[in-house]
């Protein structure tokens, strides 16, 4: 199973920015998928999630402004980020675990970085 993350960037304060990631399998093989984020010497935390039966809970640092959301046609994940403040700059991280065993995946990581 390969995660395959993308669509950070290099945006304003207030800009929004939409982070892919696409499953070389389905996304219902998965009982949840996440995004996480680490920041330079912090540790990595989760943001949002989004179960299969398609509940979402999201951190209360980016809730308001960040949107999970699915395209099952592409099994593909994605994080709507909006009004991007600096403390959102960090490496963003697809996850996802596995519906019938303990296994977990992690994508590569995407760069979101928010200076003016």
């Amino acid at each position: 199973v390969q995660l395959q993350a993308s669509g950070g960037g290099l945006v304003q304060p207030g800009g929004s920015l939409k982070l892919s990631c696409a499953a070389s399998t389905s996304i219902f093989n998965f009982r949840v998928m996440g995004w996480y984020r680490q920041a330079r010497g912090q540790q990595r935390e989760l943001v949002a999630a989004l179960t299969s039966a398609g509940t979402t809970t999201y951190s209360d640092s980016v809730k308001g402004r960040f949107t999970m959301s699915r395209e099952t046609a592409n099994d593909t994940v994605y994080l709507h980020t909006d009004n991007l403040k600096p403390e959102d700059t960090a490496v963003y991280y697809c996850h996802a675990a596995a519906r019938w065993t303990s296994d977990h995946y992690w994508g590569q990581g995407t760069q979101v970085t928010v200076s003016s």
